[in-house]
């Protein structure tokens, strides 16, 4: 039995999950994982199913083109899918940590992050890397969202909340 498949000590409001039709892992990791109320997303990038990668793009001369625009808004699109899958929306998000192994590129990672998200939306902290797990991504977003629904009945007490 795999730890995905045991009984969680909360009473089942623990669970673990590698999402269909998305990219797998590139790990031995889960692309969310929920702790009661909690969803914990793991670090996703613009990687596709099919291993290649949005925003990652040869032109007609053949030279790479990496594009800052196409890959966050597929990364936020992918953390959308996971959250969707856990019972959860974008709306619910709490808090982002976004990986760029260029600071230059945060103008434009900004530009679409704030189609997605104003300043009502979760705390945020961007940080430049040296690299991310393969050459072609510019970008890597992790993120936790609070979600009573999807998380089973309320603490006793707790008021309700009303949907967004």
């Amino acid at each position: 039995m795999s730890a995905q498949d045991r009984p969680a000590a909360d009473g089942g409001r623990a669970a673990s999950a590698v999402v269909p039709g998305k990219a797998q892992p590139r790990g031995t990791f889960p692309h969310y994982r929920r702790a009661g109320d909690f969803i914990f997303v793991s670090g996703t990038s613009a990687r596709r199913p099919d291993n290649s990668i949005a925003g990652a793009e040869r032109d007609r001369s053949g030279v790479l083109q990496l594009d800052i625009r196409v890959q966050t808004r597929a990364v936020l699109e992918n953390i959308r899918d996971i959250l969707i899958s856990a019972g959860a929306s974008l709306a619910e998000v709490v808090e982002i940590s976004t990986f760029l192994v260029d600071m230059h590129d945060f103008e434009g990672y900004n530009e679409v992050y704030s189609e997605f998200f104003g300043y009502d939306g979760p705390a945020r902290t961007t940080v430049a890397v040296a690299a991310l797990p393969h050459p072609q991504l510019l970008i890597e977003i992790k993120a936790v969202a609070f979600s009573r629904a999807a998380g089973g009945a309320r603490q006793p007490g707790a008021p309700a909340r009303s949907a967004p």
